[in-house]
C-alpha cells in the first residue's frame, strides 16, 4: 500500500516538478509564447480566444515530406514548444517536416488532461487535412514527445472519446507511429502486472475523468502504430517498468513496440545534451527503419 500511495504522488505530482532534474543549460532558452526563429507559425485550433499553434519546420520546398508533431512536458499543467526546438531543426535537416503543438495546459487555461488530448488530436487532425500545404505525407505523420506531452502523443491513435464535437471525424487523427520520450503510459493498476511495482492511479480530479479512460496502456489495440520509447532505467517520476507492461501489451497484440532503457538516468534525461544527441539518433535510425528516411551519409 506505502508502494501504490507513493507511486500516486509521484505521477501526480512529480510530471510537474521533473524539469528540476535538467541540466540549467537544458532549461535555458525556453519561453512561453516560444521564441524560435526561422519556424512557420499555423493556427490549428481556437477556443474562445486562446489560439493555439503550430510551429513548424521544414526542408526546402518538401513535397510528400513525412512528418512529425511533438507535445511538450509539464504535466498537463505547464510547459512550452521550445522543448523540442532541437528535435524539430535536425529532423528537417533530415528531410521531414517537424512541428512542435502548443496546447492548453492547467496554468495558463484552467483545464485537465482531457482537454490536452483533445488538443493533441485536433493538432494531428489539422497536419493530416492540411497535408498538401504543408508538403506532407498524409499517411507518414507521426506524433512524439515528452513525459505528459508523451501520454498526450501514445494516447492520439488510441483514446477517441474526447475529440472536439465539431471537428471533422472523416480526417483521422491517428499517426501513423509514436516517438515517446519517458512517457506517463499507465496512469491506473493493468489487469496481468504487478501493481505494486509500477502501477500508478492518479487521482480522477487531477484527470478530469476516469484515470483508466486516459491511461494508453489500457486501450492498446491491434494495428496500432510503430512505436519507439525512450525512457530513463532510474525513473521515479513515472517507472521503467510501466514502458516495460506498455511495450509487453502492444507486442502482445502484434504491434511494433521498441523500448530503449538508459542506465541510471532519471526523469527528463533526453533534454540534456548528451542524451539528446543519443536519442535523436536512435529515432533517426527507427525513422529509416520505417522508409521515412534514408540512411544518413
Amino acid at each position: 500500500m506505502r508502494t501504490r500511495l507513493l507511486t500516486v504522488m509521484l505521477l501526480s505530482v512529480g510530471l510537474t516538478t521533473a524539469n528540476a532534474q535538467e541540466t540549467a543549460k537544458a532549461r535555458a532558452g525556453r519561453s512561453y509564447p516560444p521564441q524560435m526563429p526561422g519556424c512557420r507559425v499555423e493556427t490549428y485550433k481556437t477556443v474562445g480566444d486562446t489560439k493555439l499553434n503550430l510551429y513548424v519546420f521544414s526542408p526546402s520546398a518538401p513535397k510528400n515530406a513525412p512528418a512529425i508533431v511533438f507535445f511538450f512536458g509539464g504535466g498537463w499543467k505547464s510547459g512550452t514548444p521550445q522543448q523540442f526546438e532541437t528535435q524539430c531543426r535536425r529532423l528537417a535537416e533530415r528531410g521531414m517536416v517537424t512541428i512542435t503543438a502548443d496546447y492548453r495546459v492547467e496554468s495558463r487555461h484552467g483545464v485537465k488532461p482531457t482537454q490536452c488530448l483533445a488538443d493533441a488530436r485536433s493538432a494531428i487532425r489539422w497536419v493530416r487535412a492540411h497535408a498538401d500545404q504543408l508538403g506532407v505525407d498524409p499517411q507518414q505523420i507521426a506524433a512524439g514527445g515528452g513525459s505528459a506531452g508523451g501520454h498526450l502523443a501514445a494516447c492520439t491513435p488510441f483514446i477517441t472519446e474526447f475529440d472536439e464535437p465539431n471537428e471533422d471525424k472523416s480526417v483521422s487523427a491517428v499517426p501513423n507511429a509514436l516517438v515517446l520520450f519517458n512517457p506517463a503510459l499507465v496512469l491506473a493498476p493493468i489487469a496481468g502486472f504487478d501493481a505494486e511495482g509500477f502501477g500508478t492511479r492518479v487521482p480522477e480530479e487531477r484527470m478530469g475523468t476516469k484515470p483508466e479512460k486516459l491511461s494508453p496502456a489500457h486501450h492498446i489495440t491491434r494495428n496500432g502504430p510503430p512505436t519507439i520509447i525512450f525512457h530513463g532505467r532510474e525513473d521515479t517520476t513515472v517507472p521503467f517498468a510501466s514502458a516495460e507492461a506498455f511495450t509487453a501489451k502492444m507486442k502482445s497484440l502484434g504491434n511494433r513496440c521498441e523500448l530503449h532503457g538508459y542506465e541510471g538516468q532519471k526523469h527528463g534525461f533526453f533534454n540534456g545534451d548528451e542524451f539528446k544527441e543519443k536519442t535523436l539518433a536512435e529515432a533517426d535510425q527507427f525513422l529509416v527503419s520505417l522508409g521515412w528516411l534514408k540512411l544518413a551519409k
